[in-house]
This record gives C-alpha cells, structure tokens and sequence, in this order.
C-alpha cells in the first residue's frame, strides 16, 4: 500500500515539475535585434540608446542616432527575423500555464520560474522580482491576453540567479512602458504596437508581429547568456616595434610645448623631435630619425594595412554625433566622415578583458573639451585601436584611450590631454601642449608593464584642502613628488617618507600634474584636480 502511494506520489510530482518548467522559445535571427516589428515603422525621438540590431521588414527605421547594431529595413535579414519571430510567437503562445497571477504585478511581489497567464489586460506597478532560486536555467514566461503598460519608475528586479535572456512576455496588446521604467525580457506584441517612454531601461528586446515601434530617450540592450556568443572583437594587429612608441610619426616633426609627462618612446622618421623634457619622458627621446624610428615607420605602416583591411562590422551613421553617452561592445566600427567625439563614448568588453576594439574613421577626428573614452567590464585600452584617415585633434583636457593611428594628416593633442595608449601618425605632424601620455603594456624593451603596475594612489581627486598619497611599489624613504600647474610651472615639491602621507594643499581650482618618483627610477605620473 505504501510503496502503491509512493510510486503515484513521484508520478504526480514528476508531472508537475514536468509542468511547471517552463522553456524558452527559440529566437532565431530575432534575437539579434534590440528593435524589430515584422509590419509596422519603427522610430525615436530624443537621444536613445541601443545596443543591438534595428529594424523592420514593412515598414521604415527613422530617426535613430548612433546605433550599437546594424540598421535593417526589409532586406534578408528582417524576412529571416520575422519568420522566426512568428515561430517565437507560436511557441511562446502555445506553453502551459501553471500560475494566474490578478492583472496588477508588482507592488513587492516576488514570482518564480513557470509561465504565468493573465486573460485581460496588465499592468506594472512598484516592484516586481523574479526569483530564480538559485536556478540560472530558470525560465519566466508572461501570457497577457491585452495591453500591458507600467507606472512611471516601476521596476522589473532579477534575484537568485534569473537573467534578463530567460524572461519573455507574451502580450495581445499595446505595450506602454511610462517614464523611467527598469524592464527586463523579451517582450512579443502581437497585433500591436510598443512605446517606450523618455528614461526607460529595458534589458532585453522590443519585437512587435505586427505594430508600430516608437522609442523616445531610452536605452535599450540585448541580454547576455542563454548562449549568446561571447563578444570577442577581430583579432589585435602585431605592433612589434610601435609598441614601445607613445609619440610617433613616420613622416612629418614631432613638437611639445609646456611639460608633457610621457611614459614610452617619442619620435619621427623624417624630421626632428623638439621640446620634450627627458627628466619627463619615461623612455628614449629620439631627436632624429635613427634606425629605431626607421623600423617603428615600417612597422606603423603594417598595422595602417591590416587595420584599413578588416572586414566592417558595424557602420555608426551619424559621425558629426559621436559620444553622446554612445555605448560599444567588441567589433569593428566604421565612420564614414569627419568624427566628433562629443562628451563620453563607453567601451564595454562585456566581462571579457581580451576583446578587441577598432574604430575606422574615414576623416577628419576632433573632440569636445574635457571628451572622454571610458573603458568598462574589463575593456583594456591595450585592446582598442583608432584608424583616422584624416587630421586629429583632442581638445583640452580630452580624456583618451587607446592607440590612435592617424593617417595623412597632422594630431594635435591640446592642453590637458591624457592619453592611455599612442598617438602615431603615418605621415603628419604631431604637436603635444601640455599632455600626459602613458603608452599600454607590450613593450617588453621598456620593461612597460611593470612600470604601470607601480601604482601610487591618489586621494580624494578631485581634492579641497589636503590631498593623501599612498605608496604601492614606490619606496617610501626616498620618493619625490612634484605637482605642476597647467602652464608647467612647480607649485608643490615634497619627499614622501610615509607609506601614507596627508599633504595640506591650498592650491587655486584648476588642473594640475603631479610626477612621482622613486629612488629606484620608478615612475609615475598624472592629473590632479583642485576645487577650492
């Protein structure tokens, strides 16, 4: 009698787990757009940002801006993706609901993994947290037989292990998301169209069977995982001897004004280098072209051949816009005219510190003041890599990193500048005011990469009143360190004999560049922002 129980016990509860594990539907070539609507335009208004394909296979895409993705209206690629999209549909349509949930989510609920139906229209309020109980396979599937819309600032929350690739939401309606709000999953309109109103983050994807998409300053980002390949770049160039160059130019002069601190070689091969201090450089001053310099030209010009032959991945339509908060992950980029950096560009590797960046810019580069490339989730400036055909210059106080490869034409790097990486030129001069340059790790001549591993830290930067320096491989008996104005001139010269020291500072707000040295010859450079 125990053992009958038993055995229909295990049966029960094995078609129930059987029951309530829901499975994901097969994407396809939809899942390689961020925007897609099989019928129907798909359009912003204000400045969004996306990372993954856009498109429509009926319709139009207008009004986007620099998209992480390639555009696509009506071509292979949507006819592919709407056919999978319809497959999606039916798959997602057809999965057995185990739970049903009233039509208002959120307001602290917390649901696991299964697939939900509500047979009227929905809504989002507050919070609502999906909780994979520690089960990353764990699948959440949202059947709304209407519309569904949220409240402004309502907020869709991953716990335990749920991620963003295992949430789809199946909706018979119009798709309203209000102001600010935190989505998350895939979202399927059918017969219907999607709004994602200014502030909304949606991890995850809009795709509409048959419906107008309409976005207005919003970001948008495919998820990762649930065997998304992992995002590697095209392969780096072999800089052989460039790589122990900061400063180079092939063929035109090589000239500094102000200080400049350099970490690497500087150089031409046709012309002279002047105006570098080598109390300054951190490597060799090559004053006139010399053996070396004729190696790094022949060199130079190898990386410019394999850099202008690498097959595009990605063109960014609206080069006079670059920056803008503009996020890319690990591909080859094109730029089809004169470039301005404009404010921040963001180089996520997506967790992979080996993926590889190149930007192609077929034009002129300039940037704004105080412009900056910011490297995130593990992105290292000794993977990125600038192809400029055209002249290049980085306005004050630009914030830069990478190895820029300027071609036929003249690099200007004004006032401020901080590079992390190398400023070469094929052919053009290069003129530095003032910079702070510190070439990436790979020249094993220099012995490079243990000297940027001597980090000194510096803090709190910006500072007010005092400023507090703590040694790391410095030697703390016999360390100098001088700080500079923008004009060059020494405003504080002190001996560092502490392995933390406190330095009462009453400097004007400003900028400033510190050189740190070490009686071993190790040495370390920067900027230092006052705020009175």
């Amino acid at each position: 009698m125990n053992k009958h129980l038993l055995l229909v016990t295990s049966v029960a509860l094995f078609s129930f787990a059987a029951h309530t594990n829901a499975q994901a539907p097969v994407l396809g070539t939809s899942a390689g757009f961020a925007l897609f609507s099989t019928n129907g335009a798909v359009s912003s208004t204000g400045l969004s940002h996306i990372t993954g394909n856009v498109g429509t296979n009926n319709g139009s895409s207008t009004n986007f801006g620099n998209v992480d993705g390639v555009m696509h209206d009506a071509d292979g690629t949507t006819a592919n993706a709407a056919a999978s999209l319809t497959v999606a549909y039916n798959q997602l349509d057809a999965a057995i609901p185990n739970f049903f949930p009233a039509p208002l989510l959120g307001n602290g609920q917390s649901l696991n993994a299964g697939t939900y139906f509500i047979g009227e229209s929905a809504s989002l309020n507050n919070t609502l947290t999906l909780n994979a109980q520690g089960n990353p396979n764990a699948v959440f599937i949202f059947q709304i037989e209407g519309a569904f819309s949220s409240a402004a600032g309502a907020q869709v929350l991953l716990t335990n292990g749920a991620v963003a690739c295992n949430v789809f939401w199946k909706i018979e309606g119009l798709v309203d998301l209000a102001t600010n709000t935190v989505m998350k999953g895939t979202i399927v309109a059918n017969n219907a169209a999607i709004i994602l109103n200014t502030g909304v983050s949606l991890e995850g994807r809009a795709l509409s069977t048959t419906g107008a998409i309409t976005v207005s300053g919003v970001t948008v980002v495919m998820p990762l995982g649930c065997g998304t390949p992992v995002l590697t770049g095209p392969t780096a160039p072999a800089l052989n001897t460039v790589a122990c160059y900061t400063v180079f130019s092939g063929n035109g002069a090589v000239a500094n004004t102000g200080v400049s601190f350099v970490t690497g070689d500087i150089g031409t091969n046709v012309g002279l280098t002047t105006g570098f201090q080598t109390e300054n450089v951190t490597g060799t001053i090559h004053p006139n072209p010399d053996v070396s310099t004729a190696q790094c030209a022949f060199d130079l010009n190898n990386v410019y051949t394999y850099l202008s032959t690498l097959p595009v991945d990605i063109e960014l339509l609206y080069p006079a816009a670059f920056g803008q908060n503009l996020v890319l992950t690990p591909h080859t980029y094109l730029m089809n005219a004169a470039t301005v950096l404009n404010g921040t560009v963001f180089l996520n590797a997506q967790n992979n510190p080996d993926a590889v960046f190149v930007i192609k810019i077929v034009g002129a580069l300039s940037t704004s003041t105080y412009a900056s490339v910011v490297l995130q989730n593990s992105a290292q400036a000794k993977n990125v890599f600038w192809k400029i055909d055209g002249a290049t210059s980085l306005n004050d106080y630009a914030s830069f990193r990478g190895t820029l490869i300027g071609n036929n034409g003249a690099v200007i790097l004004n006032t401020g500048t901080t590079v992390e990486g190398r400023v070469l030129s094929t052919s053009g001069g290069i003129s530095t005011f003032g910079i702070n340059a510190q070439m990436t790790p790979g020249c094993g001549a220099l012995g490079i990469n243990d000297v940027i591993k001597a980090k000194a830290q510096f803090y709190p930067n910006p500072f007010t009143s005092s400023l507090n320096v703590t040694l790391a491989d410095f030697d703390s008996g016999s360390s100098e360190l001088t700080i500079y104005n923008a004009l060059g001139m020494v405003v504080l010269k002190t001996s560092l004999t502490q392995s933390t020291t406190s330095i009462p500072m009453s400097l004007a707000s400003g900028i400033y560049y510190y050189k740190l040295s070490g009686a071993d010859g190790t040495l370390q450079s920067g900027k230092l922002i006052s705020r009175q």
